[in-house]
């Protein structure tokens, strides 16, 4: 039985990192990266569909998203898809082709960006915390009920002490990569 709580703990940790993980990938560095558009809705025939089944997204340059729209009368409405998106972008058409030049980020901007990915960073920990905080109740319900000792709650919270600790370690580390991304000229 606690076992299968250990199991659970630790893949909802794991879930808890990816999540993070993409989350701060959709902050925009300086760099152009298809991912940056994943998050945009396309109003298309009557409904909303992600922008990946209604157009390609590709990189032309460091600095440049190319956008090939699959049904030439939907480029209108991607390219306002792109610009009402938060993003701050402003596709150029060329036919069937969208480009979208990515301008450089400012100091001040990239400052912001940093406190939204440490914002990020945090949620993610807690998020964290809570998976250790309902393993480790669910362990002391187990004692409480005489299903386990007090030997194996110990161990068992020892065990989710690891977890999170390399759990956070982990989104500690993605973390310092994207500030470090993120602070690049």
């Amino acid at each position: 039985m606690i076992d299968t709580i250990m199991l659970d703990a630790q893949e909802r940790m794991s879930k808890c990192v990816d999540a993070t993980k993409n989350q701060m990938a959709k902050v925009r560095t300086g760099r152009a990266h298809p991912s940056l558009l994943d998050s945009i809705q396309v109003s298309c025939y009557g409904s909303m569909s992600p922008l990946k089944q209604v157009a390609n997204v590709g990189v032309e340059d460091s600095r440049t998203l190319t956008v090939n729209v699959f049904d030439r009368s939907m480029v209108q409405a991607v390219e306002k898809a792109i610009m009402s998106s938060d993003l701050g972008l402003n596709p150029m058409s060329a036919g069937a082709t969208l480009r979208i030049p990515l301008p450089s980020l400012t100091e001040e901007r990239r400052k912001d960006f940093i406190k939204v990915v440490r914002n990020e960073a945090e949620n993610g920990r807690i998020a964290i915390r809570n998976v250790r905080r309902d393993a480790i109740s669910e362990v002391k319900k187990l004692e409480k009920a005489k299903a386990c000792t007090e030997d194996d709650v110990r161990r068992s919270e020892d065990e989710v002490q690891k977890h999170t600790d390399s759990s956070i370690k982990n989104i500690d580390q993605i973390l310092a990569a994207k500030e470090k991304e993120l602070m690049e000229v």
